[in-house]
């Protein structure tokens, strides 16, 4: 009895010591832990990094860091951790092949806020989808569209596709296209337009605006503005100069050709002598084509 009390004492002193260390290790490391995660958010924002990616590396660095902290209480405990190494390892493999698509996602996040295509608040186009840029995440990126439906999108999708961004420049050009007969003054046509451009205080002096005749069409003459304005403006201007370029067009007599449909009736002799319109079938030959004016 003397004995088993003697081999529990030595017992209890060794091991005691290997926990009492092991508990230590593991309140210090925790405690350095937090403060290596706070110093390293503290120099990222101190370098204005955004908030994203600072919260993102600080919980990675605490993480780590207590990882390598239970590691170490484990072999303080006689414990062999080269077997939790190759678990701990395996299991991240296969995490890594189950989440392969989300680990995608995650690695297309963190591209978008280090390099920054777009910013919440911007109007972009990608992955065939337009909309203002309402939240970056780290897996998904949400927008509004313009008739207020809220779409998200895998970060991947955006990434590995086009991406228009209309307000990353403080200006935009408009360009309008307008048709007018062949029987029109071109000048006219160009000085009525000139009027239209220079009474809105929205389009930019400088660039100039561009009116020229782009093509001569099938049916008509067509000209092009190009003027620049504010990205803010865009739309407004866009649709507000079509409308004023019709009204001035009627005030003063200049014409828009548009599609028109030709119908050739062709009348036949019946037997009693009298004549007869042919009927609405495959008699009656059609002729379509754009021509002339109103």
């Amino acid at each position: 009895m003397e004995g088993l009390l003697m081999k529990l004492q030595e017992l209890v002193a060794f091991y005691g010591i290997k926990i009492v260390a092991a508990v230590i290790i593991l309140v210090l490391g925790r405690w350095v832990a937090k403060g290596v995660s706070k110093l390293t958010e503290r120099l990222l924002n101190n370098g204005k990094v955004d908030p994203t990616i600072v919260s993102f590396v600080e919980h990675v660095a605490y993480i780590a860091l207590m990882v390598f902290v239970v590691l170490a209480a484990l072999a303080q405990l006689g414990i062999q951790t080269t077997s939790f190494i190759a678990v701990i390892g395996a299991a991240g493999l296969a995490i890594g092949l189950a989440l392969q698509g989300s680990l995608a996602n995650f690695a297309a996040g963190f591209l978008l806020i280090i390099f920054k295509p777009f910013k919440a608040g911007d109007y972009i186009e990608g992955a065939g989808v337009a909309g203002t840029v309402d939240k970056i995440q780290v897996f998904t990126t949400t927008l509004k569209t313009v008739d207020n439906k809220l779409v998200i999108i895998p970060n991947a999708k955006i990434m590995g596709d086009n991406i228009v961004n209309y307000s990353a420049h403080e200006t935009r050009r408009v360009d309008l296209l307008f048709g007018v007969s062949y029987q029109d003054d071109i000048d006219k046509v160009r000085n009525i337009l000139r009027n239209i451009v220079d009474n809105d205080q929205r389009i930019l002096k400088n660039p100039e605006t561009m009116i020229i005749v782009k093509e001569l069409a099938d049916s008509s003459v067509n000209f092009e503005v190009r003027a620049w304005v504010k990205t803010a403006d865009y739309w407004g201007v866009y649709f507000d100069t079509l409308e004023e370029a019709k009204r001035k067009f009627d005030a003063q007599g200049v014409s828009i050709p548009f599609p028109q449909m030709d119908v050739h009736v062709h009348r036949r002799q019946t037997d009693n002598g009298q004549e007869d319109t042919a009927g609405a079938g495959e008699e009656i030959p059609v002729a379509v084509g754009a021509s002339g004016t109103r």
